[in-house]
């Protein structure tokens, strides 16, 4: 049976902080970073693609503004935002990575499902909003948001000058809808994108119905618990650099080629690692290995045939 990976898509892999953001930006970045993962198929892996919609969904949000202001269009709530992003979004991977295939000679099936995320509607990150949504602004210009919009903004990368962007809430995801689908049809040889921008949250009411949340669930956690209920074998989260850093930008900045749990838990307890950034890639990397998955791995896409690149996080250290 071929190996089983999900790979996590940063939101950057499709959006560069410097962009304005049009499509035909998104589909040549889009295109770029999914090259990188003809060599995991070539490798005979069968994948899972979960993606980021920071910024894209952020970018709805302030349409959604501009339509009330402008038109009296009603604003949707976070819950659609998110699921028109997770639809958006798919729809240019499934189409981007049909002609990456195609290119290499590779016959493969894509599909993408809109999925949603069960969360608890009592998780208490609904009272310390922490997810970054949104492009970043200086802090001058997130004053004046707060104060008109009343949004909470917080620092990208502390004292660094890094800017400012608006949080939400991002609480627990707890259980993949139609995860079984998911795996009969990855365990099919069929590419599977799911669990987008975390997937959209909702709750099970007391009759048992579907409700939404307002919130955005963190993609890295949701497609950790996907990959752990998927039974998959390695987990890998795609950003912006080729290792996780202690004393991030820092002059005493350092690599981590390898981690264990122990160190892991050591570094997340003294706080080495970028809340709202980096901290939750470590943590769903963690958890993917604690529920039995065998390597969790954090690098930039163009670095992943590269085994000399990444961080790996494992619960032992391997020879």
């Amino acid at each position: 049976m071929n190996k089983l990976a999900v790979v996590a898509l940063g939101g950057n892999a499709l959006l560069r902080g410097n962009q304005a953001g049009t499509i035909d930006e998104q589909e040549q970045n889009t295109s770029d970073t999914l090259e990188n993962l003809v060599y995991l198929i070539k490798e005979g892996y069968s994948l899972v693609i979960g993606h980021g919609n920071g910024p894209q969904v952020g970018n709805i949000l302030m349409r959604n503004d501009a339509g009330e202001q402008n038109y009296g269009i009603p604003q949707m709530p976070l819950d659609v935002c998110v699921a028109d992003s997770q639809g958006g979004i798919g729809y240019m991977i499934e189409r981007m990575l049909r002609n990456v295939l195609h290119k290499h000679g590779i016959q493969k099936e894509v599909v993408c499902l809109v999925t949603s995320v069960v969360v608890d509607k009592n998780d208490p990150a609904f009272n310390n909003p922490t997810k970054r949504v949104g492009k970043s602004y200086t802090k001058e210009q997130a004053d004046v948001l707060a104060k008109e919009k009343g949004w909470v903004f917080k620092e990208e990368v502390k004292d660094t000058g890094t800017g400012w962007r608006r949080v939400v809430a991002s609480p627990k995801p707890m259980r993949i809808m139609n995860e079984r689908i998911v795996e009969e049809l990855a365990r099919e040889g069929v590419i599977v994108i799911a669990a987008g921008g975390g997937g959209v949250p909702v709750y099970i009411d007391e009759v048992g119905d579907v409700r939404p949340m307002e919130a955005v669930i963190d993609k890295d956690s949701a497609c950790s618990l996907l990959a752990n209920r998927i039974k998959a074998d390695e987990f890998y989260i795609l950003t912006d650099v080729p290792y996780v850093y202690i004393n991030y930008k820092k002059p005493n900045e350092k690599k981590l080629e390898f981690l264990n749990k122990v160190d892991t838990d050591q570094y997340l307890a003294d706080g080495m690692f970028g809340e709202g950034n980096m901290s939750p890639k470590i943590k769903a990397c963690l958890s993917f290995v604690e529920q039995g998955g065998h390597k969790s791995v954090i690098t930039e896409a163009t670095k992943l045939s590269d085994k000399s690149f990444g961080t790996k996080i494992t619960l032992e250290y391997e020879d």
